[in-house]
């Protein structure tokens, strides 16, 4: 470790690699995008599953939100510190630790289920905070780095819908084996191992994930000359993101990113629906994600010409589409307090009552995936290789993790339910203005890039092995 890859060899070599023509290639981008689509699939998918539930699963909400507090509380540190713990390990050995704290996350609700004590599923949460934190810095370094630059928002619409069908599969989970327990308060022991199961199969999973420096594009370059990193440079490099404009004009829109989720799933999904209408309700909302992720990545990447103006129009779309979603959401929450519970409602016996609530949770799946989906489109534009990336995408998680640590406490702490809508609402209208501005005074239109890629091919050719990225 501590070693780089020689800089004028790897260059004489990156931009130049005559490749087969199959985008299905083990080392094309495609493939390793959805390779780590399907590890998010198991991992953090099925995790979004059990917390969508509300509470864990339980029908006391306060192990959970204690769990998802030190859990978000060590994903700020190790999320600021796992793009450059990446950059030394590379993917392989950074997944695999990652998602092992999955399973074990998911077996601290199982061991709750019998004996209903907090200490455990708390350790397990700040473990997988850890997890998490280098899980998504190698996911956000691979997700913006590894596609063609004039491609990142379909790469990211495909890596954020894989993903969240896990969200979807999980959500059949507590479904289908608590359906026939319409009056249940918390799932069975079932649900927590199917959850473990899939985890377990993304840990390895993991290890099929190709480092940066054997992924070559369809064109022939490679997306990234460095293969490993020194812990002296990523250290001063992170710190460096804390003065870095760049970075703290994507503050606000990081802090908002998953600071909603406390008040959406436990709040909007967790008091207004039964338990088995909740697992259904999951389904939709990560369906939903994978729709809008789609959507938002086909404006990203071919609605104009310009970079930058698809960048200034995505942006405005979601502005458009989250401000009536909020509104809507405010109109809902009109209805119900903590002080005044709503009753149960269920897909089956609750007729017409039931279709608003729904839509709305399912709208706020769908402006999730829009929202990030867009924050991520804009981290990947300030810069193409994947040492960078992988820092600017752990500051954003780790940001990210400050503010959902912020949120699960405040959900315990029963500050009223209007409050803490209007704050969500404040929070992603601030962060748009700011990424506009970030889009106009940082993302690069590039016109050139196409022909020099091919100058540079046509003079010195270089074949490439499909299955290794060896050069020959």
């Amino acid at each position: 470790m501590g070693v780089t890859v020689d800089g004028r060899d790897e260059e004489s070599n990156s931009s130049t690699l005559a490749v087969t023509k199959s985008r299905f290639r083990y080392n094309s981008p495609l493939v390793q995008v959805c390779l780590i689509g399907l590890v998010c699939f198991c991992c953090p998918g099925m995790f979004n599953a059990l917390s969508g539930m509300g509470g864990g699963g339980q029908v006391d909400h306060t192990a959970a939100n204690n769990a998802n507090t030190a859990l978000y509380t060590t994903f700020a540190v190790f999320g600021i510190l796992g793009g450059g713990i990446y950059n030394i390990l590379g993917p392989k050995i950074t997944l695999l630790s990652a998602c092992s704290t999955y399973v074990l996350y998911a077996g601290s609700f199982l061991y709750y289920n019998h004996y209903k004590h907090q200490s455990f599923t708390i350790a397990a949460g700040a473990l997988l905070g850890i997890g998490a934190g280098l899980l998504w810095a190698a996911e956000g370094a691979i997700m913006t780095s590894y596609p063609p630059p004039n491609r990142k928002g379909s790469y990211i619409s495909l890596f954020w819908s894989i993903f969240n069908m896990g969200g979807v599969i999980g959500g059949l989970i507590p479904f289908i084996l608590n359906y026939h327990r319409s009056d249940a308060a918390s799932v069975n022991d079932a649900t927590y191992i199917g959850f473990m199961c899939f985890m377990f199969a993304g840990a390895l999973l993991s290890l099929a994930i190709l480092p940066p420096n054997k992924v070559v594009r369809d064109d022939g370059t490679r997306c990234s000359n460095i293969k490993y990193s020194k812990v002296s440079t990523e250290v001063t490099e992170i710190l460096k993101l804390f003065l870095n404009w760049k970075m703290l004009l994507i503050v606000p829109a990081s802090w908002a990113s998953n600071f909603f989720y406390s008040y959406q799933f436990n709040n909007v999904n967790g008091l207004q629906f039964n338990l088995r209408t909740r697992g259904l309700n999951n389904v939709f909302y990560w369906g939903a994600q994978m729709m809008g992720s789609i959507g938002i990545g086909y404006l990203l990447d071919f609605s104009f010409n310009s970079r930058r103006t698809r960048g200034l129009f995505g942006i405005a779309v979601v502005a458009l589409l989250g401000s009536g979603i909020w509104a809507g959401g405010f109109a809902n929450q009109l209805n119900y307090s903590h002080s005044k519970l709503p009753e149960k409602l269920d897909f089956k016996d609750s007729g017409s009552g039931f279709a608003g609530p729904f839509v709305l949770y399912f709208s706020y799946g769908l402006l999730d995936a829009m929202f990030q989906s867009m924050v991520y489109w804009v981290i990947g534009s300030l810069a193409d290789d994947s040492e960078t990336l992988s820092r600017y995408s752990g500051f954003y998680k780790g940001v990210q993790s400050a503010g959902a640590a912020v949120a699960w406490q405040v959900d315990t702490h029963k500050v009223p339910l209007m409050s803490q809508l209007i704050v969500n609402w404040g929070l992603t209208t601030i962060s748009y203005p700011l990424l506009i501005i970030l889009v106009v005074l940082a993302v690069k239109d590039d016109t050139s890039n196409n022909s020099e890629q091919l100058t540079s091919k046509e003079a010195n050719p270089v074949s490439v092995d499909g299955g290794t990225g060896k050069t020959t």
